[in-house]
């Protein structure tokens, strides 16, 4: 099954001035500048646990396993230039051969490798009497503008975060672009002090962050931006939409911290090309902490990784 995949993946996947050397031989060759960093990640996704192969389009479970990945680099502000592809194939799938399967994962990341110019540049497959899973690497660059670090956080600044958050579950987990073009504007221009990608849930991940930068916030819970689909799920799940677009994960939207003049500007002018949302301040201190309802300490919840 390998040697037809690659033979099909050479001939339809794009190429790249970047890529020296790519499909066929033993590692893959890019061309690399010596002054610059190299950003580099890597997520696994599989079968009962981020989807449900045998309910789920194999191209949209192909597009997420690469779009979390762009999301990382974007959450660093950095460029998407290449990724390595490895897929742990069921032998059975649900529907078709594993070959069909492996070609339909391909294809679901074809339109983002187009319009973020990111390269396939190699991987490897293998199958197994178990559920699909698949581990994608994405490299990156910054160039000459400083990383966004979760580190970089300090009193004084705005919270900000883009989108609208929870529900991502009804779709939005399989069909979110990457916040690649917001996030290099952030670092290019320097708007940004800290960021993140929201996957986690906005309460966990802004833990993590706070942990990082040593510093506190103070959020605004009624600024929070709620997704229809997370309002749409309140209905039934027994919680508030607030609820879920605090705790529910895989929005995929950037979290990021900024001076006050320039959060001012991001929030009123559109220079992100998005919505961007002021929802909190960061303060000296530990903590998560509701500025509406006496002071209460928010616990963070969310996705925790078993």
């Amino acid at each position: 099954m390998e040697p037809e995949l690659i033979q099909h993946l050479r001939n339809s996947l794009a190429s790249s001035p970047r890529l020296r050397i790519g499909l066929g031989d033993d590692a893959a060759i890019l061309h690399w500048h010596d002054r610059e960093d190299l950003v580099v990640t890597t997520d696994l996704i599989s079968d009962e646990i981020d989807f449900l192969l045998a309910e789920v389009d194999p191209r949209r479970v192909g597009r997420k396993a690469l779009a979390v990945n762009l999301s990382d680099l974007a959450a660093m502000g950095a460029e998407p230039i290449a990724a390595v592809v490895s897929l742990l194939l069921p032998k059975r799938p649900p529907q078709g051969t594993t070959l069909e399967l492996a070609t339909k994962l391909y294809e679901g990341m074809l339109p983002l490798c187009e319009q973020f110019d990111c390269v396939v540049a190699g991987g490897d497959t293998n199958s197994w009497s178990g559920p699909l899973a698949i581990s994608v690497t994405a490299f990156g660059s910054c160039g000459a503008a400083p990383p966004l670090l979760r580190s970089a956080a300090k009193p004084g600044d705005v919270l900000l975060v883009t989108g609208q958050l929870g529900g991502s579950i009804v779709g939005h987990h399989f069909d979110f672009t990457p916040r690649v073009n917001e996030a290099r504007k952030l670092a290019v221009e320097g708007l940004a002090h800290a960021a993140m990608d929201i996957s986690d849930g906005l309460l966990l991940d802004l833990s993590r962050m706070l942990k990082e930068s040593a510093v506190s916030a103070v959020v605004d819970l009624p600024a929070v931006p709620v997704s229809p689909a997370a309002a749409k799920l309140a209905e039934s799940s027994g919680k508030t939409p607030l609820q879920h677009a605090l705790s529910d994960g895989e929005d995929f939207e950037l979290l990021f911290t900024a001076s006050p003049e320039a959060a001012a500007k991001l929030a009123s002018e559109g220079l992100l090309g998005t919505s961007v949302t002021v929802i909190g301040t960061l303060v000296a201190g530990e903590g998560i902490w509701a500025d509406h309802v006496g002071g209460k300490r928010l616990e963070p919840q969310g996705f925790l990784h078993q």
